[in-house]
């Protein structure tokens, strides 16, 4: 046998080895007041987008048989699964 350890970490103990674990304070979200203008419009701007894009959904006819699910083709491009392909 030797003295020395056969691994890097051998010569730790568990109180010595050194931690992974990060020390980082939960950051507060931002409020919806606090993002810059830009930031407001654009997310105002999706949110009208979305509803549009689910309104275009509800109104669509029952699919009978159909494979369910959200319509493939909903952002005017085929996506399954998140890829989108465009033909």
């Amino acid at each position: 046998m030797t003295d020395k350890p056969d691994t890097a970490t051998a010569a730790y103990s568990q109180t010595d080895a050194p931690s992974l674990k990060t020390e980082i304070e939960a950051v507060p979200k931002k409020k919806f007041e606090d993002l810059p203008p830009a930031a407001q419009r654009a997310l105002m701007e999706a949110e009208a987008r979305r509803k549009e894009i689910d309104g275009k959904q509800e109104a669509l006819p029952q699919e009978v048989n159909g494979r369910g699910g959200l319509e493939p083709t909903r952002y005017d491009d085929w996506e399954i699964k998140g890829l989108t392909v465009d033909f």
